[in-house]
């Protein structure tokens, strides 16, 4: 005996939904579920209409050279620089000359790593960096991005401790 209802996972009985041509037409008791009842149009033919999507095109070549070419604008490296003033904080030693110019387009983990260089330290001696006292940026940030946020009198300050000075 077919009332029109579902059973659902909790036990409670639910309106059934069926789907025909894309149509969603939901059946109650006594009720067929007919996409002809709920206004759909339905090809006479029995083939399904097929709607475009967004992921296609009709025009695929000029889209893929315009992903291509924003592609390749953001692959290439930005050649301006930006001026990094280092402070010492705590105990760290205290570098005798503060002001590099560093490329923007790096990742602030170059800064770090240039940093140790300077410094001499070795990879698993501790060092903690941050910008303007406040917060230690992740690796994969960008000098450009925390430039543009963080930037202090056209530079950007990067204390640095052998200890973690706060957060």
């Amino acid at each position: 005996m077919s009332d029109g209802l579902g059973e659902g996972g909790d036990g409670r009985r639910r309106p059934r939904c069926s789907r025909s041509s894309g149509v969603a037409v939901l059946s109650g008791p006594g009720k067929r579920a007919s996409p002809k009842a709920a206004g759909a149009n339905t090809p006479h033919d029995g083939q399904a209409r097929v709607l475009p999507s967004a992921w296609t095109s009709l025009d695929t070549a000029g889209s893929m050279q315009e992903a291509q070419d924003a592609l390749e604008t953001y692959r290439k490296k930005d050649p301006n620089k930006v001026v990094v003033r280092f402070k010492a904080v705590g105990n760290a030693p205290i570098m005798k000359q503060n002001f590099y110019k560093i490329t923007a387009s790096n990742r602030f983990q170059a800064v770090i790593q240039f940093l140790r260089k300077e410094l001499g330290w070795k990879a698993g001696d501790p060092l903690f960096t941050y910008i303007n006292l406040a917060f230690s940026p992740a690796p994969d940030d960008t000098v450009t991005n925390l430039f543009k946020s963080f930037a202090t009198d056209g530079h950007l300050i990067v204390n640095y401790s052998t200890t973690a000075a706060w957060g």
